[in-house]
């Protein structure tokens, strides 16, 4: 099972210098895989979680493979609506030639209605948009081979059965986000149901999980995976590895824009979970 990191590419405490720090850092302590986020407009709804400056993913990453020679490159998720899916392809392709074949385009369709409206595209059609978009880029890395694209796997995010059955149609991986053990759990069962009744195989399992490293056990049925003290997040990654997970990223932003100012509370939390889980 691979390890990848979401690094933050926003907030108050993040430039070139500090992406540069992050990638050469995770890559440093051994994990396969270096993922960052995707806005276009930092809308008010945008802010409040995400502020300026927000660099994009494609430029950053295609900055970050320049200063990395070996971890994999991605993007979780690209906003699949927000851009042409001409472009995405081109980028995508591009960056995966730059990089020595080391990205991996993980889609969403978002959440940010302020930001949809502000690049003029309707919310309320942001799935078919999605799908779309998928078809063209997979047809126009198959039929073009300038765009010399390889084999790039497409994680699709989102848990609902639009998203589920997006991953099973289109994608290579479920990309499931935050979620409680129960919640992955349901949702890998739905997945596997969904891709039945299409008649296909069901597409790997490559969650991104929150990193919250605490002192004391948390318990309930809030406490998602990832979330509590070095023996919980482990076991987690255990029990992840035990169902058959392909990769795994940590999401070491816990939710608040200040976290970037102290980029080291989040490294020493990664350095950990490599120590203990190998």
């Amino acid at each position: 099972m691979q390890i990848g990191v979401n690094v933050p590419n926003f907030g108050p405490g993040t430039s070139p210098d500090v992406l540069r720090d992050w990638a050469q850092t995770v890559e440093g302590l051994g994990f396969d895989l270096l993922m960052v986020s995707d806005h276009v407009v930092v809308t008010p709804d945008v802010a409040q979680q995400y502020p300026a400056p927000f660099y994009e993913p494609f430029t950053a990453l295609a900055w970050l493979a320049g200063v990395t020679s070996r971890i994999r490159l991605g993007t979780t998720v690209v906003v699949l609506p927000y851009r042409h899916p001409l472009l995405v392809a081109r980028m995508a392709a591009n960056l995966a030639e730059v990089s020595g074949g080391r990205f991996v385009l993980g889609v969403g369709v978002g959440w940010a209605r302020q930001e949809y409206d502000a690049l003029g595209v309707r919310f309320a059609d942001r799935g078919r948009l999605a799908d779309e978009a998928l078809r063209v880029v997979r047809a126009a890395w198959r039929d073009e081979s300038d765009y010399r694209a390889g084999s790039i796997p497409i994680w699709v995010g989102g848990h609902s059965d639009a998203a589920l059955r997006r991953a099973v149609r289109l994608g290579d991986a479920w990309h499931g986000l935050r979620l409680t053990p129960a919640a992955f759990r349901e949702g890998a069962g739905r997945l596997a149901a969904l891709a039945a009744e299409e008649g296909r195989p069901a597409p790997a399992l490559a969650p991104r999980i929150l990193l919250r490293m605490t002192s004391s056990e948390v318990t309930g049925p809030e406490r998602r995976l990832g979330e509590g003290t070095v023996g919980q997040v482990v076991g987690d990654l255990a029990d992840l590895r035990s169902a058959g997970v392909r990769a795994v990223v940590l999401d070491p932003f816990v939710g608040d824009p200040q976290e970037t100012l102290h980029p080291e509370v989040a490294w020493q939390a990664l350095a950990t979970v490599r120590k203990e889980f190998g």
